[in-house]
């Protein structure tokens, strides 16, 4: 079993639901026009799924429900721009990407089942931890701008600690990962194993 990649989405979700809708300053009608297509394709990507079965089908209909929250996540950070929707576009990319990730490790069983799962929900904390540090930052910097040099010094305070937040959620969630495969051992080995994670970890 190759191990997901924890500091990057191990699924990208295709973005083909959002072809034509980055355009800015689009018009309602321009809008609404794509927020049918996304629909459409939403409709027939569902259809695709029909034939497959047991698990197969599980994850194909996980890409589809995935690709139809990114497209209208894309959609609405188009036709409304801000720093909140281009991180609900992060956040809907990273949802939908664990969310085919977890069907995947139905295919697995035991312990590699368990770490499997361990590694999704990481990685989704990791993509999220990310685009919630990037939005508060961001934020900061707007705000820095506005106004002054003593606005400039909170602001950076405030961009280190969304910093420091991201990086204690994905380390607790590659901890969690790291706990999960030392269920492989037994007696001693484990406990060692767990020593090592939490040395590791700091915990």
């Amino acid at each position: 079993m190759k191990k997901l990649n924890i500091n990057v989405i191990a699924l990208a979700v295709s973005l083909a639901f959002s072809t034509g809708v980055m355009a800015q300053g689009m018009s309602k009608k321009d809008y609404k026009a794509d927020k049918e297509k996304i629909a459409a394709e939403y409709k027939s990507a569902k259809e695709g799924c029909v034939s497959l079965s047991g698990n197969a089908k599980d994850i194909c209909v996980a890409e589809a429900n995935g690709k139809e929250k990114v497209a209208i996540a894309e959609l609405d950070a188009s036709y409304k721009p801000s720093l909140k929707a281009r991180y609900e576009v992060r956040v809907a990319k990273a949802e939908a990407d664990y969310a085919v990730a977890n069907e995947r490790c139905d295919d697995l069983a035991g312990n590699a089942k368990d770490v499997c799962v361990k590694e999704a929900k990481a990685a989704q904390t990791t993509a999220k931890a990310d685009a919630k540090a990037q939005m508060k930052t961001s934020d900061a910097n707007v705000t820095a701008n506005e106004k002054s040099a003593e606005a400039h010094s909170k602001a950076d305070t405030r961009a280190t600690e969304a910093r420091k937040d991201a990086t204690a959620d994905k380390s607790d969630a590659e901890y969690a990962v790291a706990k999960e495969k030392c269920d492989i051992f037994a007696g001693t080995a484990k406990d060692n194993c767990l020593n090592q994670a939490k040395t590791h970890f700091g915990k």
